[in-house]
């Protein structure tokens, strides 16, 4: 048997390595780097303003992030017409709005990309810009042409900066159970779909679970939500050592959770610096997540899985050639993620990764790792194959769904 555990010496020189890399990191970019961010100007906020300033009907809007509940039943008072006009005038308040009809938002969403669409085109011809100015213009234009393809599903889009998008595949009014794909680094708004190893980005993970999830059980009512809806860090700097970023993301990753539709179960696909975002969200978690699968995980910001505050079942699977194992899983002066969510200490259930092929290829079909998520996603716990043929992953759970 195979045992996931260190070594003393070597979590010795875990131990000097991770403060090695903290005076590194330290020396070159200073606290100020780890612990200051400024935040990009956003039409999200812009259109929030004009929203608080609006009315309809006679009456004024109500508070573009209040509680979903609140929203939602404003919503619900509209007719059809007067929910199309606030979309059309308010179309990236309504499109990141969590509480209005999702429906809506996809609308509010289409309104928003094509807006922005029509500047990166006239960008792309701006004398103004350096030609790699024009370049990203022209990227960027493309990408948002794609995001309007017909039948397409955005649930969340804002082009500041980076940007952050998330997409529905699958019917999320009507799903009996409802997964959500959380990436890591370099996760922006260019990278969230790839032409090829289409798996290895946000929404080729989504497409590659919800078919795997519709595959194994063809009567369940699935839907997945690629969720790129955060500021990821960019490369392996002092971003991705730290957990800032992560707890911004949680704050936004806890509103969608509290705000999805229906009451069926969620489950939580957390890949990378993903997964530093799920621990550090989980203590607030609503009660509807049940289960939080890590993959590639340098750490959840906890020393084991009962400290994560959640009842969620914690499973986690590496791919014996993914080099984040070699990251150190420590936290000195904020710098590192903590325990490895593979140690048998740190009490998650170990799943199988077999076929996966490194950091990236979680979500390649035909591997046990996708297979695994899909089970996990259905509901089918004791379908999942365990690390190594430990079976302990499979101890005290409860029943298979009928597929």
């Amino acid at each position: 048997m195979t045992s996931f555990d260190s070594s003393p010496q070597l979590n010795a020189w875990r131990a000097l390595l991770a403060l090695a890399v903290v005076f590194i990191m330290l020396a070159t970019t200073g606290w100020t780097a780890v612990h200051q961010h400024r935040a990009a100007a956003s039409p999200v906020d812009s259109d929030r303003t004009a929203w608080s300033r609006g009315s309809i009907a006679g009456a004024h809007l109500p508070d573009p992030t209040g509680p979903p509940a609140d929203l939602a039943r404003f919503f619900a008072s509209l007719t059809t017409q007067q929910r199309g006009r606030l979309a059309a005038r308010y179309p990236f308040a309504v499109g990141n709005m969590n509480g209005a009809p999702v429906t809506l938002r996809y609308t509010a969403n289409r309104n928003a990309i094509e807006a922005s669409r029509k500047v990166e085109q006239s960008r792309m011809h701006d004398s103004r810009l350096s030609p790699d100015g024009q370049h990203d213009a022209t990227r960027r234009m493309q990408r948002y042409e794609s995001l309007l393809a017909p039948g397409r599903q955005v649930l969340a889009f804002d082009p500041a900066g980076p940007g952050r998008v998330a997409e529905v595949k699958g019917d999320l009014s009507t799903a009996q159970r409802v997964s959500v794909v959380v990436p890591g680094v370099d996760t922006d708004v260019l990278t969230f779909q790839r032409e090829d190893h289409t798996w290895t980005a946000p929404l080729g993970m989504a497409t590659s679970l919800y078919d795997a999830e519709r595959n194994a059980a063809p009567r369940t009512r699935t839907a997945v939500i690629a969720w790129a809806d955060y500021t990821a860090p960019s490369g392996l700097g002092v971003d991705a050592a730290t957990a800032r970023l992560a707890e911004e993301g949680a704050i936004r990753l806890n509103a969608l959770l509290d705000a999805l539709p229906g009451h069926g179960a969620l489950v939580l696909y957390c890949h990378s610096y993903g997964s530093v975002l799920c621990g550090v969200a989980a203590r607030r978690m609503p009660e509807r997540v049940t289960d939080i699968a890590v993959s590639g995980s340098p750490g959840m910001r906890a020393s084991r899985a009962s400290k994560l505050g959640t009842d969620a079942r914690i499973w986690a699977m590496r791919d014996g050639n993914d080099w984040i194992r070699d990251v150190p899983n420590l936290e000195v002066g904020g710098l590192g993620h903590g325990a490895d969510p593979m140690s048998s200490a740190f009490g998650a259930r170990i799943l199988s990764a077999a076929g996966a092929r490194g950091h990236a290829g979680y979500f390649e079909p035909g591997t046990e790792s996708l297979e695994n998520f899909a089970e996990i996603g259905i509901g089918a716990y004791r379908a999942v194959r365990c690390a190594h043929q430990v079976v302990t992953c499979r101890t005290g759970l409860p029943g298979t769904v009928t597929a």
